[in-house]
């Protein structure tokens, strides 16, 4: 599959707004700043489509993007941003709930991105109890691959797989939206998602 065509459709808030055309969708999370506004980026050869802040936590609010007229890239608020207030932070998490709650019928899977630098922080621990109780399959990518050697990639990867359940079955993709390494092999991943019999 190539990405040729992608479009921001809208942002919204609120569960009662959320809208789905029977399309599959992909949801993006991830600790603020883990670069998920790149990634989208990246897989659409689109700089400027998902708005790129240097400051975590910018992005609050639930943001669409059809790819190739056939299915959603889905960006969700980053969580785990230190400079964000209590109240802020539970309106992201219950805004995130709602979320999953209303796109569980087209929901075909979370990526769930971790800087491949670090083990999963508790707060992405949380999400994968999270996503593992509600039954939302998910698949791991490791942002941030052009910080580290290529000789490194597989064996950091290696450590995150050790901290993550043991039902979780597929690769831990690395990706560095600098150089577009890893692209290929995570669009491949979206593609198999998306024909997957559910």
């Amino acid at each position: 599959m190539q990405i040729k065509k992608a479009v921001f459709i809208r942002s919204v808030k609120d569960k009662k707004n959320y809208f789905n055309n029977g399309m599959p969708e992909f949801a993006l999370v991830g600790k603020s700043n883990v670069g998920k506004s790149s990634l989208i980026n990246m897989l659409t050869n689109n700089g400027k489509l998902a708005k790129v802040s240097k400051q975590p936590g910018k992005t609050k609010l639930i943001n669409y993007f059809l790819l190739n007229d056939s299915f959603y890239m889905v960006d969700l608020p980053g969580y785990g941003y230190a400079l964000a207030s209590k109240q802020e932070q539970e309106g992201w998490e219950e805004m995130m709930h709602g979320y999953f709650e209303a796109a569980k019928e087209n929901l075909r899977a979370v990526l769930l991105l971790v800087d491949i630098r670090h083990e999963p922080s508790v707060r992405d621990q949380g999400m994968i109890v999270y996503l593992e109780q509600m039954g939302i399959p998910y698949a791991v990518v490791a942002t941030k691959a052009d910080k580290i050697a290529k000789s490194k990639r597989k064996n950091e990867c290696m450590k995150i797989r050790k901290n993550l359940p043991t039902s979780y079955s597929y690769n831990i993709i690395p990706v560095s939206s600098e150089d577009n390494y890893g692209k290929d092999e995570l669009v491949a991943e979206i593609e198999r998602l998306i024909t997957e019999e559910r």
